[in-house]
């Protein structure tokens, strides 16, 4: 182990303190297999936060450490023990912040979800350009979402992270979200022939935000527009939020890379409701076309357009649930 191990001389259910001055009791800790934890000793009667996250490396549960009750976060694998380390530092600054232990236990569950991305293997590439355009574009929908249908509903809508084949999948709706530069060709790109298929017995619409990269101080960063998004699901429930930061790890979006040499704008949105006869190729494509790419010009589109009033509308609807009680 390294030197400054904060777990070095520790033996197995052995745990030291962090810091004998800290408001809250967090420990660190060796656990079952000799796995190293962090924990936060809790009182009898702390009313436990559920579900707890489900993470890669880490196992995060309840159980006695000594004779108190304590929330554990535990390494499953050695070789991230470095960066184990500065993430517990952080879960510890996090739930410090906390006047009562509730609310420490609270900030360091939290605070847990938010550094899971840190843990997980994949590329450590910042996003590109467009990735970072596109990304910002879906998130002014999902706020939208949020102000109108609530953050559980909105954040349970966000397919696209995980690849759905529509961005946003509500009852009787879908959305796509397309971002492009204001003063670019008045086009976008659909990459799949499913992003702008019919969808039974729901509206299709399509979103294009301008989205323009601006000179500072004008504009926020990519961070900056996740943060605001972040603050939204920091309020909402522990399971919206544990979705929030599975769906924004999905997206590539690491808070550990500088996005500052960029600021973003957006500009206006224009809507489409895709139906018969918007240019689009439909689905089913013929048997041996793959890899289906093409572009659509907004000018052909301009029939197809409609007010944001009836965007809100259709999403007000999918939270009506229909009477089948008959009568």
């Amino acid at each position: 182990m390294a030197e400054g191990n904060p777990w070095s001389g520790l033996a197995f259910d052995e745990a030291r303190r962090v810091d004998k001055r800290g408001r809250h009791d967090f420990f660190w800790a060796v656990v079952e297999n000799d796995n190293v934890a962090l924990a936060l000793a809790l009182p009898e009667d702390t009313e436990r936060i559920l579900p707890l996250p489900k993470i890669r490396s880490l196992d995060v549960t309840y159980r006695r450490l000594g004779a108190r009750n304590a929330l554990i976060v535990a390494l499953r694998d050695p070789e991230q023990i470095d960066l184990f380390a500065n993430l517990c530092l952080d879960i510890v600054s996090a739930g410090e912040q906390g006047e009562t232990v509730d609310e420490a236990l609270d900030r360091a569950v939290r605070r847990t979800l938010r550094w899971h991305h840190l843990l997980r293997r994949g590329t450590s590439d910042r996003l590109s350009i467009e990735e970072q355009r596109g990304l910002i574009g879906e998130l002014q929908f999902l706020q939208l979402l949020c102000a109108e249908i609530g953050a559980e509903a909105a954040i349970e809508a966000w397919r696209g992270p995980e690849d759905g084949a529509k961005d946003f999948e509500l009852h009787g709706m879908c959305a796509e979200v397309k971002a492009r530069r204001g003063p670019a060709r008045p086009q976008v790109q659909i990459s799949s022939e499913d992003q702008l298929a019919d969808v039974a017995d729901a509206d299709l619409f399509l979103l294009v935000h301008d989205v323009d990269a601006a000179v500072k101080p004008e504009g926020m960063t990519l961070t900056d527009h996740v943060q605001v998004v972040e603050d939204i699901f920091r309020s909402a429930t522990m399971s919206a939020y544990g979705t929030w930061e599975r769906l924004l790890a999905a997206t590539g979006f690491d808070w550990q890379h500088d996005y500052s040499d960029r600021r973003w704008t957006v500009g206006k949105r224009a809507v489409f409701r895709v139906e018969d006869g918007f240019p689009r190729i439909p689905a089913p494509v013929a048997i041996g076309v793959l890899n289906v790419r093409y572009s659509v010009a907004l000018d052909a589109c301009a029939a197809f357009v409609v007010e944001d009033e009836e965007l809100l509308a259709a999403v007000a609807n999918t939270q009506t649930v229909p009477n089948t009680t008959g009568g």
